[in-house]
Formats: structure tokens, sequence, C-alpha cells
């Protein structure tokens, strides 16, 4: 009987351990200017159909104490890439499963991107941004899946479905936007 009970704790330990994420920390700043400390990039969004592509990064950062997200867009094309500007005015909204919706505000000058060819000869576009969160308006992301983002540029707004789980075209490997929040927020918010 007692070996079935260690058993068992023996496994839901196991259970437990391997469910949990590990932090992935990219950068770790203490200096006279204060704190600053961010996740490696993860690939929230990617979509590719007939030679374009569409993928975004997030990365998690603290800033002496403020949380935010440093965004990263490449859009890819043999054609020419429209240019996706962030202002003052931009935001990234995101819907969660529980109904909710979380705002970011972007706190990054004002950027249309810059223009590249890449190593296929396509047209690409990298844009990114630095978005924050209001004092304490992320904690529903601690505990609900994003289902769903919106980004509203300078010029237009354009919607983004998050996946359960992503395999990606890029590195291959497999990755889980919805609960991004849940599983990495913890790694920066000390």
């Amino acid at each position: 009987m007692n070996k079935k009970i260690v058993l068992g704790l023996f496994l839901f330990a196991k259970m437990i351990a391997f469910s949990q994420k590990p932090c992935e920390i990219e950068t770790n700043v203490t200096d006279t200017l204060g704190t600053y400390k961010s996740t490696k990039q993860f690939i929230i969004f990617e979509r590719s159909f007939a030679g374009n592509s569409n993928n975004i990064f997030f990365a998690l950062s603290n800033n002496n104490g403020v949380i935010g997200v440093e965004t990263q867009q490449l859009i890819s094309s043999f054609d020419f890439v429209k240019a996706y500007c962030l202002d003052a005015n931009s935001r990234i909204y995101l819907q969660l499963n529980n109904g909710k919706i979380v705002t970011l505000l972007f706190s990054g000058n004002d950027t249309c991107g810059t223009l590249i060819r890449n190593d296929k000869n396509q047209n690409t576009r990298i844009i990114s941004g630095s978005f924050v969160f209001s004092k304490d308006n992320y904690e529903d992301l601690k505990i609900s899946p994003v289902t769903f983002m919106r980004i509203k540029y300078s010029g237009e707004t354009l919607d983004y479905p998050f996946k359960t789980e992503l395999i990606s075209e890029l590195d291959k490997k497999t990755y889980q936007p919805e609960n991004y929040f849940i599983n990495y927020l913890k790694c920066i918010e000390n």
C-alpha cells in the first residue's frame, strides 16, 4: 500500500515537472540605469502561402518593473511588401479564452520597418516594436489562453488568430501560442 502511494506521488511530481515550461532568458542586465530582463523570441503567428509569408515573434521584457512585449514581424514576398507602420496610437489587443481583452500600448518611436532582400531574393519587411501593459492589466494572461490578436497599425487594423499548437516552417519546432503568456510571464515578473 505504501509503495503505491510513493509511486503515485513520484509520478505526480514528474508530471508537474514536465508540464512547466523552462524560462529561456535572452538578456538579464543590472547597471546604474536599473534592470532589464527579456526572454528569447517565440513564434506567435506564422502564415505561408504562394511564396508569401508573415511571421510574428514575441519576447517578454521587464524594464525597471514595466512589463512589456518586444515584437518583430517579418513579411516576405516576391512582390512589393506593403508598409505597416507603428506610431503612438498603435495597440495590440489580445482576446482571451475567458472573453476578456488585454490591451498593450506602443511605447517606441514611430516606424514603418526596414525593407531588405532575403536569401531567396524576396522582399522582406522587418517591423519591430515595443508594447507595454498598463500596471496590472496582464493578470488574466496568467490563467487564460489567448485566442486572437488584433494589431492596430497607424493606417489600418489587422487580425491574427492564435493556434493551440504551431509547427513552425522556419525552425521546425513546435510552439503553443495560445499559452505563451501562461507559460512565460512568470519568467520576467521578478
